[in-house]
């Protein structure tokens, strides 16, 4: 009747809600300025605003790494499920 093509929706797994998670806790942690927004507790002579800030930058590349690193297992998980070659 309808010649239209499937539409392949995502689907949300635990995998999926923790890449998610891994990706928006360095924005949350950013835009939440009334957290950090303070000098003390300083570090080895360093106001507490700008370390916090430093190790936001840290913890994102961990984070994003690791999103990566389960993007990348779900995709092959998801192929060979398939039957198919992953891209």
């Amino acid at each position: 009747m309808s010649d239209a093509p499937e539409v392949n929706r995502g689907v949300v797994t635990p995998t999926r809600v923790v890449i998610g998670l891994c990706l928006a806790a360095p924005f949350v942690a950013m835009l939440w300025v009334g957290s950090y927004a303070k000098t003390d507790p300083e570090f080895i002579g360093i106001p507490f605003f700008y370390w916090y800030q430093m190790l936001w930058v840290l913890l994102s590349t961990l984070l994003t790494m690791t999103a990566y690193t389960l993007w990348r297992r779900d995709q092959r998980a998801r192929a060979s499920r398939k039957g198919g070659a992953a891209e």
